[in-house]
């Protein structure tokens, strides 16, 4: 959970396709309105169903429109990370 955190995919011991999954969200964070089927058909062959990538979709979108949110507001982060929630 730590290396998922730092945004380290290499160190967290996940399969190839959880990863493939990390990475999209990734992209959809940074780069939503590049999202291909090139980004969804490896997806599809790594065993995720259409209705987990829409998930996918859907969680990345709602963090984004909360972090807006809570920033538009000035809203402090709560330091969750900091506080040792994640253990190593």
């Amino acid at each position: 959970m730590a290396a998922i955190v730092r945004g380290d995919l290499d160190g967290a011991g996940l399969g190839s396709a959880e990863r493939l999954l990390l990475e999209f969200v990734r992209k959809i964070t940074f780069e939503a309105s590049k999202i291909t089927p090139a980004d969804t058909d490896p997806l599809r062959q790594a065993g995720w169903r259409e209705e987990q990538i829409a998930e996918a979709v859907y969680i990345a979108a709602i963090f984004a429109f909360f972090n807006r949110v809570a920033d538009a507001f000035g809203i402090e982060p709560m330091g969750y990370l900091a506080m040792g929630t994640v253990t190593k």
